[in-house]
């Protein structure tokens, strides 16, 4: 295969030796990089699977308190108190870059700082299990945020995992062994030339001594 695709030539080899020295290079490099990237994903799982632990906890609990003021109160006067929210979140997106890839960073602020003012309805015809919902799902509200953050991170780790490693494998497997394929037979081809050409200039030494001898 390398004698068909390889040029025996000296420039051949000089520019083959200098592409090994680079993929080699590169190959550990993408190696380090996609260890490096396995270790941050590893983590970034873990703490996915804790956040998405408490935050389903925090549905079930607002869940519990939502039936039993459902239980407790009309479905009219239900309703009415959460037909209008009070509080705004504004969402604000940003960036950052881990290993070269941009991992979401959300943050976000609320329209007033006031910790009670969630509750778009008065205290006089609900029932506190309808508060106790309200409050709950405050208070998974960051740890929801943060979750989704983790979650998409995890989805761009785990596609730059699968692109280095099939970068890794290209070097490892095709581009590096064709390489040193390709050397070799560039080495093997000028050895046979100059072993041919020793032979000729031996030959012509011989016919040139034997004509003077004879002379």
């Amino acid at each position: 295969m390398a004698g068909t695709q390889v040029n025996p030539t000296r420039m051949e080899l000089t520019r083959l030796k200098r592409k090994l020295v680079t993929a080699v290079k590169g190959h550990r490099l993408l190696k380090d990089k996609r260890d490096e990237l396995m270790r941050e994903f590893l983590d970034l799982v873990r703490e996915n699977m804790e956040l998405r632990l408490k935050v389903e906890e925090g549905i079930r609990r607002a869940n519990s308190n939502f039936v039993l003021a459902k239980a407790g109160m009309s479905e009219e006067t239900l309703r009415t108190a959460l037909m209008a929210p009070k509080q705004e979140i504004n969402l604000n997106v940003d960036k950052k870059n881990v290993m070269s890839v941009d991992i979401p960073v959300f943050d976000y602020k609320t329209r007033t700082a006031d910790e009670n003012d969630i509750y778009s309805y008065g205290f006089a015809f609900t029932s506190g299990d309808l508060d106790g919902a309200v409050l709950s799902l405050a208070d998974i509200l960051p740890d929801m945020m943060k979750l989704a953050e983790t979650e998409k991170a995890c989805q761009l780790m785990a596609a730059e995992i699968e692109k280095t490693r099939r970068r890794v494998n290209a070097l490892e497997h095709v581009i590096i062994p064709e390489t040193r394929q390709g050397i070799r037979y560039i080495t093997m081809k000028l050895d046979e030339n100059e072993r041919s050409t020793q032979v000729r200039l031996m030959k012509v030494k011989d016919m040139v001594l034997k004509q003077a001898h004879n002379y």
